[in-house]
């Protein structure tokens, strides 16, 4: 059985990014994560002793987000990036790449990766695709498949509600992982 967890980097939770996640995963049994209320801190990289320990909210979530098979990345494009959360949360994976405790290249290969973005101006269907472009390149390099993405054009509360696609979109892909889930089902 598929097992997701959403990662959500918005500063809002009943923000437009989230308003796409909960179509997209309606009725679906997922893990919800608002980076916002952990505290990950950033780390210092390259240090001739290594990582220094840091004590905050990290390691406790990234050993439980390795127990998952399906991912959804969601984040506001913020400066024509992700959110400041959400790249916290993949350069501290930098940490546990020799971390005796875990195969970490194996511990992300074949996990399955959506990304769920919004913005507003300049038009995100194009202004967002060199953040789409970033999530693909770090899937890539996690031997990780990127299933799908979609840019849902909002700032302000409730501007996704006029974003047709981006709505369709989600509906589409609820029906998929519902057929995905049944069929999973079935098999076991």
């Amino acid at each position: 059985m598929m097992k997701i967890m959403t990662l959500l980097g918005s500063s809002r939770k009943d923000g437009n990014t989230a308003y796409l996640t909960d179509k997209a995963l309606d009725g679906i049994e997922h893990k919800r994560v608002f980076l916002l209320d952990k505290q990950l801190n950033p780390i210092k990289r390259h240090d001739k002793d290594g990582f220094e320990t840091v004590d905050d909210d990290y390691e406790a979530l990234f050993f439980e987000f390795l127990k998952y098979d399906t991912y959804f990345f969601v984040t506001p494009v913020y400066w024509f990036g992700m959110s400041g959360q959400m790249k916290i949360f993949f350069d501290r994976w930098s940490q546990y790449m020799k971390d005796k405790r875990i195969d970490f290249w194996e511990a992300f290969r074949g996990k399955k990766a959506y990304v769920i973005v919004t913005g507003e101006k300049p038009d995100p269907k194009t202004a967002a695709l060199p953040l789409i472009q970033q999530f693909n390149y770090i899937f890539q390099y996690m031997d990780m498949e990127f299933v799908d993405y979609v840019i849902g054009k909002g700032n302000k509360p409730n501007d996704i509600l006029s974003d047709g696609y981006a709505l369709e979109k989600m509906k589409m892909w609820n029906s998929e992982m519902k057929t995905q889930l049944k069929l999973t089902t079935n098999i076991n």
